[in-house]
């Protein structure tokens, strides 16, 4: 095993144990309450699909597929690879279309936002992060090289101001139906540098 491997594996290992499984069991809160008791749900860039599972543990009327450009070995949910552009599915196909940490590593996530409302018959819900306030654009990067370095995850950093994501839904015909900051994700003292108005959690219609 390579050095470069290695160091891979020790990261992966620490944000696990630190930061993944906390925020996929807040995260299902989050993202369950914006969903509705029952329906289908693409999940856009699912990953291994543990968020959309432990959505589903919480609300067994939901109905979890997923996409991603990358398909992993193991996933808990059905996930079909697609291009990263263009969602493989008919319009308003899906009750609901979900996209969670997904956008900040696209170059024009405006277009995915419009693509998942066109698949999507009740709405979209997404998760990402602010670039507003002192110091947000330099911890947003840190959090985003841990938690994605080692598994080789594109890092464009493109993450967006309050302002900016408004424009986006706006110009697609998108209200968002709630808005939640305080989402929790990181337990204290942690939750003072990277929790801090940096993530939201929008269910738009």
């Amino acid at each position: 095993m390579s050095v470069v491997a290695i160091e891979k594996k020790i990261l992966n290992a620490a944000h696990g144990r630190t930061v993944f499984q906390r925020r996929i069991r807040v995260l299902s809160d989050h993202i369950g309450a914006a969903l509705g008791a029952d329906g289908t749900v693409l999940d856009l860039g699912c990953g291994d699909g543990s968020l959309a599972k432990a959505v589903m543990d919480r609300k067994p009327g939901l109905r979890f597929r997923g996409i991603d450009v990358f398909v992993r070995p193991r996933t808990a949910i059905p996930v079909e690879v697609f291009d990263g552009v263009t969602i493989p599915a008919a319009s308003k196909s899906f009750d609901w279309v979900t996209i969670v940490d997904v956008l900040h590593h696209t170059d024009n996530p405006g277009h995915l936002v419009a693509e998942a409302a066109r698949v999507a018959r009740k709405g979209v819900v997404i998760k990402d992060h602010l670039r507003d306030g002192l110091f947000a654009y330099g911890s947003l990067r840190f959090m985003d090289w841990v938690g994605n370095k080692g598994h080789d995850v594109r890092l464009p950093y493109n993450y967006l101001s309050r302002q900016e994501w408004e424009a986006i839904f706006g110009g697609i015909g998108l209200r968002a139906q709630s808005w939640r900051e305080d989402l929790s994700l990181y337990p204290f003292p942690a939750n003072l540098l990277f929790d801090r108005g940096l993530h939201f959690v929008a269910s738009l219609r």
